[in-house]
C-alpha cells in the first residue's frame, strides 16, 4: 500500500502531500478542485483508499465469529486499528476504546447509558454556547426524561467562552459538562485543560467533543484528564461511519448497555443474559469492519506526516486566509480571535451566504454555507449562518488567493 511520501525528519512540502490524495487532481465546472470543506469531511489519502480496497479484495469476512483464515485476518487488522487509536491518544488500556459509528454516536451512547444512570430531578448538565446540535439534543432528551437542568456557557464577540461565566455555572448540582476542545462553524480552540479542571474540582465528569481537535492538535486524554472523548475518522484522512468514544476504564465497567445483539453477550439464555467485557459490551452486531481497518492508515499518515508539520501549515493557511479576506469591503470574520485552527467563517454585508457558496462551486471551489449545525451559536451573532472555509494541510496559499479572488467576483455581481 502507498504511504506518506513525506515523515517528520524531511522538511514539509505541500505539492509532494497533494500527490497523495487523488481526487485533489479532479476538476470540478471546469476548474481545478480547490476544497476548503475540510471541517465538515477530509479528503484521503491513497494509502487509506488501498486499505479498503484490500479488504474487500483480498479478506472480506465477518470478526472475531470464524477459525478460518480470512476471519482471523479480518479481526487481526480490525483490532489493530483499536491499538493504533490507543497510541494516538494516549489511552490507558485499549478496552477504554469503543467503535462507533461517529463522534453523533459517541456522544449518545454516554447521553442514554451514563446519562440514564447517573442523572436526576435537580442535578445539572453543561454545555457551551458554541456546540454542535449533536451535543445538545442527546443532553436535551435525557434531561427532558431525567428532571435535569441543562445550562450554557456563554460566547463572548470573539467566539470564545466566557470563563468566568463558566465558573458562576458550575455547582454541586454539575454532574457532567460537555463541550468541544474546537468549535466546527468557528475554529475556535477551547481552553479544556482549565474546563475540566474546574468541573472535576466540582465532582463532575467531562466529555469532550474531539471532532475537529483530533486532526489539528495532540490530544493525551491522560494529560488532559477527560473522562470521555468522542471523535470520528472522517473528518481526519479516514473513511466515513466509523467513529470513537474513549471513557476511562471504570467508568464504562459500570454503565449498562447501549444496544443489545450479538458480540455484546457473554451467555443468553430466555431467563437471563450477560454481558461481555469491554469494549464488546458496547459494540453490538456485525461493526464497520472495512472502514474501521481502513483508519489504521489514516492515523500512520497523520503520524508520517507529523503533527506539528500539519500545525505550521495550517496556521499559514489560517493567517494568510484572515488577512486576505479582510481585504474585501464589507466582509466580517465570526470568531475574530487568536486561539483557532485553521477555520475561518464570514459573513458579507447585504449578501447571502448560499449565493456566495453557489458562485464559489462554479470556480471548483468548495466551502460550507449555512449554520453548520449550530443554530444557537448563529442566533447568538444574530445572523442565519456564515461562509466557512476550513482548511487541511494539504491546501496551499495559492488556493486561498484564488478564493479570495473568486469573492470578489462573487460581491460585485451579488451586490
Amino acid at each position: 500500500m502507498q504511504t506518506a511520501t513525506l515523515n517528520t525528519n524531511k522538511a514539509f512540502d505541500v505539492h509532494s502531500v497533494r500527490k497523495d490524495f487523488p481526487i485533489l487532481n479532479r476538476e470540478v465546472k471546469g476548474h481545478r478542485l480547490i476544497y476548503f470543506d475540510n471541517a465538515a469531511t477530509s479528503q484521503k489519502p491513497q494509502s487509506v483508499i488501498d486499505a479498503l480496497v484490500h479488504y474487500y479484495t483480498q479478506y472480506n469476512a465477518n470478526v472475531h465469529r470464524g477459525i478460518h483464515s480470512l476471519a482471523e485476518e479480518a479481526t487481526a487488522a480490525f483490532e489493530a486499528t483499536r491499538d493504533a487509536v490507543k497510541h494516538f491518544i494516549n489511552a490507558a488500556a485499549r478496552e477504554e476504546i469503543i467503535y462507533t459509528r461517529g463522534t453523533t454516536e459517541s456522544i449518545n451512547l454516554v447521553a442514554y447509558s451514563w446519562g440514564r444512570q447517573h442523572l436526576a430531578q435537580g442535578d445539572e448538565v453543561i454545555v457551551s454556547g458554541m456546540e454542535h446540535h449533536s451535543d445538545i439534543v442527546p443532553w436535551q432528551i435525557v434531561c427532558e426524561e431525567k428532571g435535569a437542568q441543562l445550562k450554557v456557557i456563554p460566547v463572548n464577540e470573539q467566539g470564545e467562552l466566557e470563563l468566568e461565566e463558566y465558573r458562576k455555572l458550575l455547582s454541586s448540582r454539575t454532574k457532567l459538562v460537555a463541550v468541544n476542545h474546537v468549535s466546527n462553524a468557528l475554529g475556535t480552540v477551547n481552553p479544556i485543560q482549565e474546563i475540566i479542571q474546574l468541573a472535576h474540582a466540582q465532582g463532575a465528569l467531562v466529555l469532550i467533543d474531539g471532532a475537529q481537535s483530533a486532526m489539528h492538535l495532540d490530544v493525551d486524554v491522560q494529560a488532559l484528564d477527560c473522562d470521555f472523548l468522542a471523535f470520528s475518522a472522517h473528518k481526519m484522512l479516514g473513511p466515513t461511519g466509523m467513529g470513537i468514544l474513549y471513557g476511562k476504564k471504570h467508568l464504562l465497567e459500570s454503565m449498562p448497555v447501549f444496544m443489545g445483539g450479538g458480540e455484546m453477550i457473554k451467555e443468553v439464555t430466555f431467563e437471563k443474559t450477560t454481558y461481555n467485557e469491554l469494549p464488546y459490551k458496547f459494540e453490538a452486531g456485525t461493526p464497520n469492519i472495512a472502514d474501521a481497518i481502513a483508519f489504521k492508515p489514516a492515523i500512520e499518515y497523520i503520524n508520517t506526516i507529523g503533527k506539528e508539520n500539519i500545525r505550521k501549515q495550517e496556521d499559514l493557511l489560517l493567517q494568510h486566509a484572515t488577512q486576505r479576506l479582510k481585504e474585501i469591503e464589507g466582509l466580517r470574520i465570526i470568531g475574530d480571535n487568536d486561539h483557532k485552527v485553521s477555520v475561518v467563517s464570514f459573513v458579507i454585508d447585504g449578501v447571502h451566504p448560499q449565493d456566495v457558496g453557489i458562485l464559489l462551486d462554479n470556480k471548483g471551489i468548495a466551502v460550507r454555507t449555512g449554520h453548520h449545525c449550530v443554530e444557537p451559536l448563529m442566533q447568538r451573532f444574530c445572523i442565519p449562518g456564515t461562509i466557512r472555509a476550513s482548511f487541511a494541510f494539504y491546501n496551499t496559499v495559492e488556493e486561498i488567493d484564488l478564493m479570495v479572488e473568486a469573492l470578489q467576483k462573487a460581491v460585485k455581481i451579488l451586490r
